[in-house]
Parts: structure tokens; C-alpha cells; sequence
């Protein structure tokens, strides 16, 4: 499962200079030399003659300022000089080492958040960089804007040794993970929980145990992951949300999610505690 190192401190500094590891986005694709991909300070790509447009602090790790540097909206991939190569950021999976793009993955929430807030939502006024936390004020009416977070649980459902897993709409083909779902407004994460796994799968769950959670970026989830047993009921999908769900043993599993998700680790670590438990 991917997460910062507990090392890593945040800044707000958005000084750029040259020595500076420079995490560069167009819009949200991730920037990399095509023959060498890897977090590089911002030399090597002023000497390839990008030009910074907006840019944030991230944090500093072992003496080394990280900094997300969005390149001017006007900008496109295109345009991008030889050698260079934008792409979301689930293509540099398994390309790039596991911090150098979890520290990308929080600097993409960055510089989206920084670019859809721009004006004021309440009064349309263009809006301004606050110095001391990290927000956008509209100096019209006084709205501050701060980075967006959208939590969503993932309940991982357990019947003996059997595990409850799910195939969205979009997961690539033989694929099944854990369901979940955004929490509505008011809700509780554990109600959210409950409700979510009763509309997708059409059971019922006892038992909730946190597990772990995960920032997520695509665009701005945390999941929040949870541990439950069955209490009742019959799969019965909703198909707006779901292609399948099934119940498998935890010794005939289907393909899971990539390792660098919380969805793996929460499957990994309950079947493994199945396994260990007596028949």
C-alpha cells in the first residue's frame, strides 16, 4: 500500500529553484523523462525549457524541498520538448519508485485543486493565495477555499473464510476488489459502510473494524477501509454500480486490485488472518 514516509514534513514554501525535486504536471499528467523517470530537481527541466506556472510546496524529505510545478494552462503534451512524456498518473505505476510517486500523487491534488478554484464559488471573484494555510480567498465576500477531500469507504466482507468482492463497471476484465463507495452528506463512515454494501451487493454486515486508510487521487478520495462480517441476505447487485459480485474462498481468488492500492493490503492482510483462524 503506498503512503508517504512518516520522514516526509509538510511546507507550504513554494520557493522554486533549481536544486528543488520538481513534480511537473500537465493539468493531471505527470511530466517524466521518457529514459530515466524518477523525481529530478527543477534544472533539468528548465534546461529542457519548460517554464513553471503555478507551483506548490509539498514537503521536505531527508533535506530535499519538494515542490508541484503545474506548467502553464495553455500548455499541452504535445508541446512538450523531445524526450519528455506526460501521462496520468496510474501509468507511472510500477515505473517510478514507490515515494517518489506518492509524494506526485499529493502534489496532483495540488495543483487541480489550485487550478478549479481559481474564482469564487459564491460570487465568481478571481481569488487569491492565502500565505499561512494552505487556501484560496475571495477578497469580494471573504470564501476560502481549501484543498478538496472526498472520503469513500471500502468494506471488505468476510462469511467464514469466503470473502465478498465485487467487479466494477470499469475494472479491467477477470478483476474484483473490495466494494466502496463516497459517504453522503451527514452520514457516518460506519452508516455510510452499511448503506453502501447494501445497495451494491444487497446484503447486510455486522461487526465494522478499521482497518487502514489511504489517500487516493483520482481525483481527491480518501478510503477509509473497514473490516465486516455478514449478517444476512442474498447478493443482489445493483448493475448501475456493479458488473458482478461473488462470494470466494480465500484459497480461490480472483485477480485483485494492484499492490499499490489499500484495497490489496486490506485483502491480503484478512486473508491471511482467515487462513491463520481454526476451521
Amino acid at each position: 500500500m503506498l503512503k508517504i514516509p512518516t520522514a516526509f514534513e509538510h511546507t507550504l514554501d513554494f520557493e522554486l529553484d533549481d536544486d528543488a525535486i520538481a513534480h511537473v504536471f500537465v493539468r493531471d499528467s505527470l511530466v517524466q523523462f521518457g529514459d530515466s523517470p524518477g523525481a529530478l530537481p527543477w534544472r533539468f527541466y528548465r534546461e529542457a525549457g519548460l517554464v513553471p506556472g503555478r507551483v506548490h510546496g509539498i514537503g521536505q524529505l531527508e533535506g530535499r524541498r519538494h515542490l508541484a510545478v503545474a506548467l502553464p494552462d495553455e500548455f499541452g503534451a504535445e508541446a512538450l520538448p523531445a524526450g519528455l512524456r506526460a501521462a496520468g498518473l496510474r501509468s507511472w505505476f510500477g515505473v517510478l519508485d514507490d515515494v517518489s510517486l506518492a509524494i506526485a500523487m499529493r502534489g496532483v491534488q495540488l495543483v487541480e485543486w489550485d487550478r478549479t478554484h481559481r474564482f469564487c464559488g459564491a460570487c465568481g471573484t478571481p481569488t487569491e493565495r492565502v500565505g499561512h494555510e494552505r487556501a484560496r480567498r475571495c477578497p469580494a465576500c471573504g470564501l476560502s477555499s481549501y484543498p478538496r477531500i472526498s472520503p469513500a469507504m471500502m468494506a471488505l466482507v468476510t462469511r467464514g473464510k469466503e470473502l465478498l468482492l465485487g467487479r466494477g463497471l470499469n475494472f479491467p476484465p477477470g478483476r474484483y476488489s473490495a466494494l466502496a463507495g463516497f459517504l453522503e452528506a451527514g452520514e457516518s463512515i460506519e452508516e455510510a459502510l452499511v448503506r453502501e454494501v447494501r445497495e451494491e451487493a444487497g446484503v447486510e454486515v455486522k461487526n465494522l473494524r478499521y482497518f487502514a486508510s489511504q489517500s487516493w487521487p483520482f481525483p481527491n478520495s480518501l478510503m477509509i477501509a473497514f473490516t465486516a462480517e455478514w449478517a444476512g441476505g442474498d447478493i443482489r447487485i445493483d448493475e448501475n454500480e456493479l458488473a458482478d459480485a461473488q462470494w470466494f474462498p480465500i484459497d480461490a481468488l480472483p485477480q485483485l486490485p494492484p499492490r499499490i492500492s489499500i484495497a490489496r493490503a486490506l485483502i491480503e492482510a484478512t486473508v491471511a488472518e482467515l487462513a491463520a483462524a481454526p476451521d
